[in-house]
């Protein structure tokens, strides 16, 4: 039995809550030649031996994890509609109120757009449904031991929970465990425990989904069973009761009302807006930035992500995880071979092999006059970049420090597909 829990937890941890890009999503025909490239490289890999396995496991998650960011980043800037020179024109949308209402473009540049500006207020925010218990002395136990159980209903699962009181217990203890039975269902509702101050604790819980559909008057239910005793535990611990029911987003656009099941929708398929606050009465304009201006935040999105691995890299470079700084040197090489023509355009290497941008130099190079020779060293740069991500996704242990315990036949090679990493085929185990 592969030992990898260690690793998905630290993925689910570190990056599960990543929003997840429309870049992440391919073809039959993309993934297959990413299948084939992983089998080729994994016919003719060595095996080895992993000296330190838990730093490794975490290198691999986090070298891939950013070289996914890249590739997102490049896929976003590859306009498959016009010349490399519109890749860096792509329209960023703004709000006038991030904190109110923030928006990210999600066209793809081959739209015509009938809304590039529009007004927005919103009244309320979708909020999901609460059911908060009745607060109970945490170092007593008010409930009578036994067995019992509860049915919680959502729209697409039902569970039955069955639970135990001991008389060696507290009511603490009792919510305690119904807690961590509700988290560990996945009926996408999470449970906590409040606590007053004062020596006593209830049992909360909170649907993950938000609003109400037309034909909804909850998003979830709890029942106990027919038994006597279920239903007077379930009145002491009161999770059966609706204290705050869920409520879908009011807003208008341009003064026509809308409302949502959540607080992150699509306008056209050309915005995606996520209301944070209501408005009060106060109208957000939402629209596009001026060319130069969106100009500059795709190259710094770039930037970022260049910037990003590096960090990565340099993190792990003198620990037992990496192979020496061999990602290091890679990524340092792809703007140490375009250094100065990437200056001249506004793009400065740091000492320590970072790149920030010179807004003055930036802005001057975009001039029509340079324009083109511009886009053209930024178009390199960025396919430099994508280059090198998608050889770090695929083969991400080949940056980790290993013990080549046999080579294979040269002729003579196989797939074996415990070799090369979670995401490539490979599973880390402590055999390995």
């Amino acid at each position: 039995m592969a030992k990898i829990d260690n690793a998905y937890a630290y993925y689910i941890s570190t990056y599960a809550q990543k929003t997840v890009s429309r870049y992440d999503s391919h073809k039959k025909s993309e993934l297959r030649k990413v299948y084939n490239k992983m089998v080729k490289i994994n016919k003719d890999s060595p095996l080895y031996k992993i000296p330190n396995l838990t730093d490794a496991k975490k290198y691999a998650i986090d070298i891939k994890e950013n070289a996914r960011s890249i590739q997102n980043v490049v896929a976003s800037l590859s306009d498959q509609y016009g010349s490399f020179e519109d890749s860096f024109k792509k329209k960023v949308a703004m709000s006038s109120d991030d904190e109110k209402v923030s928006v990210t473009y999600i066209g793809d540049g081959s739209e015509e757009s009938k809304t590039n500006n529009f007004d927005i207020e919103v009244q309320r925010l979708a909020t999901p449904q609460i059911n908060q218990g009745r607060f109970l002395k945490d170092n007593t136990l008010s409930m009578r031991p036994g067995a019992y159980s509860f049915d919680l209903n959502t729209s697409g699962a039902a569970y039955e929970f069955q639970y135990n009181i001991n008389s060696d217990e507290t009511n603490l203890d009792v919510l305690d465990k119904l807690a961590r039975l509700v988290n560990s269902s996945s009926l996408g509702i999470t449970a906590e425990i409040l606590s007053d101050g004062n020596g006593s604790s209830a049992l909360k819980l909170t649907s993950i989904q938000t609003g109400l559909a037309d034909n909804e008057t909850e998003l979830f239910s709890i029942a106990p069973d027919a038994s006597t005793g279920s239903t007077e535990i379930m009145d002491q611990l009161g999770i059966d009761r609706i204290t705050s029911p869920a409520q879908s987003s009011a807003f208008t656009l341009n003064g026509t009302s809308h409302s949502s099941l959540t607080n992150t929708f699509s306008i056209n398929q050309v915005f995606e807006l996520t209301l944070h606050q209501p408005t009060d009465s106060e109208k957000v304009n939402i629209g596009f930035k001026t060319d130069a201006d969106a100009i500059a935040d795709n190259i710094q999105s770039l930037v970022d992500a260049y910037n990003s691995i590096l960090s990565t890299a340099a993190v792990y470079a003198d620990t037992n995880a990496s192979a020496g700084n061999k990602l290091q040197t890679e990524i340092l090489s792809i703007s140490g071979s375009s250094r100065s023509s990437l200056q001249d355009i506004g793009l400065v290497t740091n000492e320590n092999g970072s790149i920030s941008i010179d807004k003055e130099a930036l802005r001057e190079a975009v001039v029509p006059e340079r324009d083109q020779n511009t886009f053209e060293t930024l178009s390199q740069f960025r396919d430099s970049i994508g280059k090198e991500a998608e050889n770090i996704s695929i083969n991400p242990m080949n940056y980790v420090n290993k013990i080549v315990v046999a080579y294979k036949n040269p002729g003579h090679n196989f797939a074996t597909p415990y070799i090369t990493s979670i995401y490539s085929g490979m599973m880390l185990d402590k055999y390995v």
